[in-house]
């Protein structure tokens, strides 16, 4: 039998290539959320030939949604004779905007030694593919099975993903009795299995002053020098104290394998005039973007506590010392086990595949299994597919053609195991 499916996915070598061209041809950008329904109706269009059932699910009134930009969503799902398992391969369809440095054409799909370039060809638009291809072998082989399977294109990953898996898995999308398994085929290399990501808190700290003519700034009082005293506490007690804390999962790169904070974007002052030259003044607030990731050994309440300690040793020893602090994310950390059965099952079929057992890791940044583990309650969840992780968001970004057909057949062989399929 897999001998079978194996020969006819090699023979749609050609149809995966073009499947990923067409995908990363639609410039589905994100923010502001291009192109989502052009993308979802190209998907829904395809599977629907190929016998699936189809919808497509707006995310109306979730951030970002609007009839300009709607977060729309499609799920596909193919029900089989008799009870049984549903095997669900999500993927997002928004890639991050291209940025500069590219030497091909970033939404052209240019094919290269043996890669296929382009944003979004790794993450994640070839492994969509992949998932297709693999759930369509599987069918037209007349491979006969018990449950379900089913695909989607989701809204927003890159943006936390709350136009998209969010809001399905609160419409049921992602609970059980409907699904029991989800793959998502992100690009975490392919003989990786992803089992869960660190946590991550994202808050934005406000310091206020007093404004005054530049000229005489000691008649007024700047947020800038605050936030300076904020930054220098963390740079002297925070960020040593985190570079010591290490952890027990598997994160990658090594580099990860700890707690870390990312001073992601400050503000501060009046707006610059037309002309480009700032206002004279002395600013009277500025603002301070935290990134802070942590692991599964740390509380988020500890995480949030600390912050604020610093900010409040501040306001008691530095003289005129005002903060406001809001949280704009938080994420907790996941690590489905080891033994969970997709897990066993994804590890088997990387074996027979690739010839070697594969690792196991969890990522540094989250992505959607938060939102399947945590509004869903399913744990049967990890992250699979084709592409180099240090490639994503990078200019000229490549998935490599082979690893395509190899994750292919890895997800292929993943959902006869998960639906109880005998292989020989």
């Amino acid at each position: 039998m897999l001998d079978s499916l194996f020969a006819r996915i090699d023979d749609q070598r050609d149809a995966l290539i073009a499947l990923t061209q067409d995908l990363i041809r639609i410039p589905t950008v994100n923010p502001p959320g291009e192109g989502y329904l052009p993308c979802a109706q190209f998907l829904g269009e395809r599977l629907k030939r190929s016998g699936f059932d189809v919808s497509y699910v707006r995310a109306e009134g979730a951030i970002g949604d609007s009839d300009r930009y709607p977060r729309t969503n499609v799920v596909a799902r193919y029900d089989a004779d008799g009870a049984g398992h549903t095997v669900h391969f999500n993927g997002h369809i928004d890639v991050i905007e291209a940025g500069l440095g590219w030497s091909v054409d970033p939404f052209g799909g240019t094919i290269s030694n043996n890669r296929i370039y382009g944003r979004g060809s790794c993450d994640m638009k070839g492994g969509i593919a992949a998932s297709v291809i693999a759930l369509e072998s599987i069918l037209a082989e007349g491979i006969r099975f018990h449950g379900a399977m089913e695909i989607s294109g989701t809204a927003d990953e890159e943006s936390g993903g709350f136009g998209g898996v969010a809001y399905l898995a609160r419409q049921g999308f992602f609970s059980k009795p409907r699904v029991d398994h989800v793959i998502i085929p992100e690009c975490l290399n392919v003989d990786r299995i992803c089992i869960g990501h660190r946590g991550v808190w994202w808050a934005e700290i406000e310091t206020f002053g007093k404004i005054a003519h530049g000229s005489m700034p000691f008649l007024g009082d700047c947020a800038i020098r605050h936030m300076g005293a904020v930054m220098r506490a963390f740079e002297e007690e925070l960020l040593p104290s985190l570079a010591n804390r290490r952890t027990g999962m598997p994160v990658v790169p090594e580099g990860a394998r700890r707690s870390t904070l990312n001073l992601a974007a400050i503000h501060g002052g009046l707006p610059e005039q037309i002309d480009g030259l700032p206002s004279p003044n002395v600013p009277d607030r500025c603002r301070l973007m935290l990134d802070r990731r942590f692991p599964i050994e740390e509380d988020l309440a500890d995480v949030k506590n600390e912050i604020v300690a610093i900010l409040d040793d501040l306001t008691r020893s530095r003289p005129g010392f005002r903060y406001k602090i809001n949280d704009v994310m938080e994420v907790l950390p996941t690590l489905t086990p080891e033994d969970a059965d997709v897990v066993k099952a994804v590890a088997a079929s990387i074996s027979q595949v690739l010839g070697k057992p594969p690792e196991l890791i969890v990522s540094p940044g989250s992505y959607d299994q938060k939102h399947i583990h945590r509004i869903g309650n399913l744990q049967e969840c990890l992250a699979y597919g084709p592409g180099i992780l240090d490639l994503a968001h990078q200019p000229d970004e490549y998935v490599e053609i082979d690893h395509l057909i190899a994750s292919t057949k890895v997800m292929a062989a993943s959902t006869l195991r998960l639906l109880g399929v005998p292989l020989r």
